[in-house]
């Protein structure tokens, strides 16, 4: 269950990145809400981080919830936000994505 957490915690900071990329370039109310909704992820993001902790050793939660937070906001950049997706940009996405899978493989339960 922790680590289904975790990874909600993971979305959430993705989340908090879509809206700061919505909100760059706009002024007045509709700034003020993506920011807000920035800030609504962010804690989210947060909150849930400490509940995973809760269980799962922090050396392995922290990297964990910061991959799913880059892996992700990467991809809502290229497929969202049209940001090139060169194959040395994919080649490193692919080995931190390695990177958090072996890190789960060798956490004990």
């Amino acid at each position: 269950m922790h680590w289904l957490i975790l990874i909600l915690a993971g979305l959430c900071e993705v989340g908090f990145a879509f809206c700061l990329g919505k909100s760059k370039g706009l002024d007045g109310t509709t700034y003020w809400a993506w920011m807000g909704g920035f800030a609504l992820f962010y804690v989210l993001s947060a909150v849930l981080l400490a509940k995973a902790t809760e269980a799962l050793p922090i050396g392995t939660a922290y990297p964990v919830w910061t991959g799913i937070g880059a892996v992700g906001s990467v991809l809502v950049g290229i497929f969202i936000f049209h940001e090139p997706a060169t194959f040395w940009r994919l080649f490193f996405l692919t080995t931190l994505v390695a990177s958090i899978v072996g890190l789960k493989m060798i956490t004990p339960q």
